[in-house]
C-alpha cells in the first residue's frame, strides 16, 4: 500500500494561512509538498535505514548465493578447475564454518557457477537489487571475492576480468576496485604473506617484514596524508570491519569471519605508521 507524507504539508499550510489567509495556506501547502518528497527521498535512500520484515533474510541469502555461485565462476574463469582451486573453495568453507546443510548449499552454488552458461551479469543485477541502497554490503562482496582470488597468492588475468565485470555491475568504479585491491594486496603481506599477488603484486625477494609503503596501502592513504588523516582512515576501516556493524547491515555470521580477518593486519599496519611517525 502506497503510504503519504503528510507533515509538511500540515505544518506548513498551518503557517502560510495564519501569515497569509487562503493564498498562503495553498503556497504553504505546495512547500510543504516538496519537503515531504525530499524527506522520502533521503529516507528510501539513507544506507542505516532498520530491515523491514524478512528483508534482513533476503539480503543474507543473496549474499551467501552470490559469493559461492561467483566463487565457482571465478575458479572456471581460465577454463578449467583445479584441484588447488577446490582446495581453497573447501578452505574458505571451513574458515567460514559452515554446517553441514550450509556446506552442501555452498557446493552446490559452486558447480552453479562453473557451468557454462552461468549469468554472472544477472547473478550481480539481482544482489544489486537486494541491497539496494546498502553500498557496505556491495564492498563487502566485493573484498570478500577478492580474498578468494588471492587465496592461491595470485590474481590471474582471468580472474581480475571477472572481478571487473562484477565492480561494474555494482556500480564500483574502477578506480576504487582497483584501490581495493592493493589494500588487500597489502594486507596479505600483513597477514605472513598469504594471499600475496604474484606476477607483479609478489612481495620484493629478500624482504623479511612488509614495507612501510604497503602499510600506507593497507590503510588505503598515501605517505603525504596528514596525521589526522592517517587516524581517521584508521577508524573508519576498523568499524567497517566491525562485527556488531556487519551483523546489523546484514552480513551472515559466516561471513562475517571472513570480512573481520583483516582487523589485524589493518591494526599492525598503523602501528606501523604511528612507530616511524612518532605519534599516538
Amino acid at each position: 500500500m502506497m503510504q503519504f507524507n503528510w507533515g509538511g504539508k500540515i505544518i506548513l499550510g498551518l503557517l502560510g494561512m495564519l501569515v497569509g489567509g487562503p493564498i498562503g495556506l495553498c503556497i504553504g501547502v505546495f512547500i510543504g509538498h516538496l519537503l515531504d518528497k525530499g524527506t522520502e527521498r533521503v529516507q528510501s535512500f539513507n544506507p542505516f535505514r532498520p530491515y523491514g520484515p524478512g528483508e534482513q533474510e533476503t539480503v543474507q541469502k543473496a549474499l551467501f548465493d552470490t559469493v559461492f555461485s561467483v566463487m565457482g565462476h571465478l575458479a572456471k574463469a581460465d577454463g578449467r578447475v583445479s584441484e588447488d582451486e577446490i582446495a581453497q573453495a573447501k578452505a574458505v568453507m571451513d574458515r567460514m564454518q559452515l554446517n553441514d546443510e550450509q556446506r552442501q548449499q555452498a557446493i552446490a552454488l559452486f558447480n552453479k557457477g562453473k557451468s557454462a552458461d552461468f549469468p554472472l551479469e544477472a547473478t550481480i543485477s539481482g544482489f544489486a537489487a537486494a541491497v539496494r541502497h546498502r553500498k557496505q554490503l556491495i564492498l563487502v562482496l566485493l573484498e570478500i571475492l577478492l580474498q578468494i582470488a588471492l587465496a592461491d597468492g595470485t590474481l590471474h588475468p582471468e580472474e581480475e576480468a571477472v572481478l571487473l565485470k562484477v565492480a561494474e555491475g555494482l556500480g564500483v568504479p574502477p578506480q576504487q576496485f582497483r584501490q581495493i585491491l592493493n589494500m588487500l594486496l597489502a594486507q596479505a603481506q600483513f597477514g605472513g604473506g598469504q594471499g600475496a599477488g604474484q606476477g607483479g603484486h609478489q612481495r620484493a625477494a629478500g624482504s623479511s617484514r612488509p614495507s612501510l609503503s604497503q602499510a600506507y596501502q593497507v590503510l588505503g592513504v598515501n605517505d603525504s596524508a596528514s596525521n589526522a588523516e592517517i587516524k581517521k582512515a584508521y577508524r573508519k576501516l576498523m568499524s567497517e570491519h566491525h562485527p556488531d556493524k556487519l551483523a546489523s547491515r546484514g552480513v551472515p555470521e559466516e561471513m562475517i569471519r571472513l570480512a573481520t580477518e583483516k582487523t589485524a593486519e589493518i591494526s599492525k599496519a598503523y602501528e606501523m605508521i604511528k612507530e616511524h611517525r612518532g605519534f599516538r
